[in-house]
């Protein structure tokens, strides 16, 4: 059984902290975030160490696994903090969201967010931001309809 295949039709779905154990799911459901999203290979070696250290050190990233009733992950979203000087607080940042083939189309986003938004909240995060390549437009629908919407910010970068 693939990590794509597992469990399909469950519907006792539940979204809990990702542990040690879910690190060989977050790695291949990085890589096939990244080929879809945006057509590029990523390193496993490299996703397995800057995983790893994230989920010993949550300063780094907080990863959550949506799994079945099967406790099998069948999905995840890793979110990372930027602190914000003007508003004394932080913004939380997506900086991964996944879900197997199987699972999409379902509102299963919805539990992933749900859980991160709990957390956010008790933590007194500002808001929820995300970026997402603006080709992608099956992952811009999915976000607009869980209630995301365009800032007035432009990503930019310096080589």
């Amino acid at each position: 059984m693939t990590f794509e295949d597992h469990n399909l039709n469950s519907d006792n779905m539940h979204v809990r902290r990702a542990s040690v154990a879910d690190i060989p799911h977050l790695i291949h459901f990085t890589l096939e975030e990244a080929k879809e999203a945006e057509r590029i290979e990523l390193s496993p070696k490299s996703l397995e160490l800057g995983i790893s250290r994230a989920i010993e050190d949550d300063s780094k990233a907080m990863y959550w696994v949506l799994v079945d009733d099967e406790d099998a992950p069948v999905g995840s979203i890793s979110i990372f903090r930027e602190w914000s000087d003007w508003q004394a607080g932080y913004y939380w940042w997506i900086q991964s969201i996944y879900l197997t083939h199987g699972q999409r189309g379902k509102g299963r986003i919805s539990l992933l967010l749900d859980e991160v938004k709990s957390e956010m909240s008790r933590q007194k995060g500002l808001e929820l931001r995300l970026y997402v390549h603006r080709d992608n437009k099956v992952a811009i629908r999915a976000y607009e309809k869980a209630g995301f919407e365009d800032l007035d910010y432009r990503i930019m970068r310096s080589k």
